[in-house]
């Protein structure tokens, strides 16, 4: 989304969390009011894939399911025989989604394409190519061949797949020599062309040994073309041959010959079943669909990238009543691809937009390359604009009010906080605080919140390089200097994806009156006009208010506002005190230590042997300093200065 306030007919346009759609939002900042029974009766029992996240929102587990309503209820029965593994995993369970799919093998496709994408924890299956094989036909050969592959390379060949069993693809292909009487030896055509006996398939009529020059090249290309058509789908005349094929033996009484063609009919249709999930052409596209009800709309985007859907999220929209989809659509992809760093080559829709030529030379002129606006009509894709479609529903009817109240706490408290300070278009949102032990290894953290919720790809943090000792205010400048003097660079180098180009519509300090003065002198240094506002605490370190414009505002305690405003001071304080103690520890201790003037390695080394920590040493006085071997008056009252 753009970093201002974007509109879609006078309303506000709200994107939720990535994997949002049809998740249990049971995260830390919600699971005090989560309710998993209630939850997991919005299961539906359809097929699927589901994914669980841990506290700190990571994806722990991928899995399939026939039905996502049975399927994710097992977790959550203490009667049911996990396993180790699972009921470790269970514990870290902070809040799962899930995405439905037309088929079981669907879900499991889009399981390793999602396993492959973010490798989850707890999942140890379908991690590498082999899970699934791919039917190739060698089309880069004179005489092709069709085989088995578990790579898909790019040879300019043909590959039809991935499939979900190895088995029905070995069936089918036996299906094709059987049919097609193409050759599956691997001799060097024409060059070997006579040189050798023609194999055991010839004299069993599943091939037509081209190795012999019986069949021409072109009477060859025919039979190929043929195999290609079959595998592309067009199945119906194949299994309508064997049929006839079968209930001729069965009347001619060759009941095993009958029994054959059974079994394969039953592989074809295996092998058949259309895997929308996976597009084999490897390109990267969007997939959008909508689904409106009165002033509600959800527009559903699958994210395909190099043939697989690695993701989606969905927006929720506020809309007039009566709007056309195709007008949303219009209006969404507008906002959206302003401000998204990412445009692919082609956008698949559920439906015509009125300015697509428009839109088309616009997007293409961000992109830098050629961006087409398709409206598919049959075939798989068609099918993958109706699944984001059916995804998009299921978000409308069976989460509506989850959606609301998510916007209520989100969305809502951003204006409510804008309206506390009487600003008009807050977005985006930086919080920032300092964190040292007694002024040792100062850090600074800067958390990023967009549209009320945490944009974790966003946080940076600082270690102080140029403040010695506990000063906050100076460590606070060093930070915002060093933040928007990188992002002023970053936008003068035209560098869009910069770690620091977005710059915030408002600043929120930890901290009151101080604080603030010191990011507007900062903000002043450098020309930029950003409103800053203190997040004041009282005495007992809980959130009183905001200062702004030499004011404290008090805020009602009850309003999503201040819970807002808690979740973002909490979470500034929490980003600064992990980045420091990552830094602490023995070696940083050490690093301590020889900022004292006149102590070197071996005085270091001494006090380090003599005391066990930092706090000891500190507590020391000078006389027993200085009877520690190595060490000296002179050097036991330069410890004992520094500490006191």
């Amino acid at each position: 989304m753009t970093r201002k306030r974007s509109l879609l007919n006078g309303q506000g346009i709200f994107p939720l969390s990535f994997f949002a759609q049809n998740s249990i939002m049971l995260s830390m900042e919600t699971n005090n009011n989560f309710d998993i029974q209630e939850e997991l009766k919005k299961l539906p029992g359809r097929p699927g894939v589901y994914l669980m996240h841990d506290e700190k929102d990571n994806i722990i587990y991928v899995g399939k399911a026939i039905s996502l309503k049975n399927r994710v209820r097992q977790y959550f029965q203490s009667s049911r025989n996990k396993g180790v593994k699972i009921e470790q995993m269970v514990t870290h369970i902070r809040r799962f989604e899930y995405i439905v799919t037309d088929s079981e093998l669907e879900a499991l496709v889009l399981e390793c394409n999602l396993i492959k994408e973010h490798r989850p924890k707890y999942n140890t299956m379908l991690m590498d190519d082999k899970t699934y094989p791919f039917i190739k036909v060698t089309t880069n050969e004179p005489f092709p061949r069709v085989i088995l592959s578990r790579k898909m390379l790019r040879d300019k060949a043909k590959y039809f797949g991935p499939y979900t069993s190895s088995q029905a693809v070995r069936d089918t292909i036996d299906l094709i020599h059987k049919l097609f009487h193409v050759r599956s030896c691997s001799r060097s055509l024409p060059r070997d062309i006579g040189k050798e006996r023609p194999c055991l398939n010839y004299h069993i009529k599943q091939c037509d040994a081209p190795c012999q020059g019986y069949i021409s090249r072109e009477e060859y290309g025919k039979l190929i073309s043929e195999v290609l058509r079959f595998l592309g789908g067009n199945y119906d005349s194949v299994l309508k041959d064997l049929e006839e094929k079968m209930n001729d033996a069965s009347e001619k009484l060759e009941f095993e010959r009958a029994i054959e063609y059974r079994e394969l009919i039953g592989s074809v249709k295996k092998v058949a079943q259309k895997q929308k999930i996976t597009d084999s052409s490897g390109e990267d596209r969007d997939v959008l669909a909508v689904a409106s009800s009165e002033e509600d709309a959800v527009v559903q985007v699958f994210f395909i990238r190099g043939g697989r859907l690695i993701g989606r999220d969905h927006f929720y929209l506020r809309v007039s009543k009566g709007e056309e989809k195709s007008s949303i659509l219009d209006s969404f992809i507008k906002q959206y691809y302003a401000g998204t760093p990412f445009i692919p080559g082609e956008l698949m829709l559920q439906e015509e937009v009125e300015e697509r030529e428009l839109l088309e030379a616009w997007l293409t002129s961000k992109r830098g390359q050629k961006v087409m606006i398709r409206i598919p009509k049959k075939g798989t894709k068609e099918k993958l604009v109706e699944l984001a479609a059916e995804n998009a529903r299921l978000v409308l009817t069976k989460d509506k009010e989850r959606l609301k109240r998510e916007e209520g706490r989100t969305i809502g408290a951003v204006k409510e906080i804008a309206s506390l300070l009487d600003l008009d278009g807050i977005n985006r949102m930086e919080a920032y605080d300092i964190s040292n032990t007694n002024g040792f290894e100062s850090v600074g953290s800067m958390v990023v919140y967009e549209r009320g919720r945490p944009k974790r790809n966003d946080y940076r943090k600082f270690k102080i390089k140029g403040i010695k000792g506990a000063d906050d205010y100076g460590s606070m400048r060093e930070v915002l200097t060093r933040r928007f003097t990188h992002g002023l660079r970053e936008r003068q180098e035209n560098t869009e994806m910069g770690k620091f180009t977005a710059f915030p519509d408002l600043i929120l300090m930890d901290g009151g009156k101080g604080q603030v003065n010191v990011a507007l002198q900062v903000l002043d240094e450098l020309h930029l006009d950003i409103p800053v506002c203190g997040m004041v605490k009282d005495d007992y370190h809980r959130t009183r208010g905001l200062y702004y414009h030499n004011v404290e505002i008090p805020i009602d305690k009850s309003s999503e506002a201040f819970r807002l405003i808690t979740r973002i001071q909490d979470e500034a304080h929490r980003f600064a005190i992990e980045y420091h103690r990552q830094l602490r520890g023995k070696g940083q201790v050490h690093s301590i230590l020889d900022d004292i003037e006149g102590i070197g390695p071996a005085r270091r080394k001494a006090l380090m042997r003599h005391y066990l920590s930092l706090d000891d040493i500190r507590e020391a006085t000078v006389e027993e300093l200085a009877k520690i071997p190595s060490m000296n008056e002179k050097a036991a009252e330069s410890v004992y200065k520094f500490f006191h």
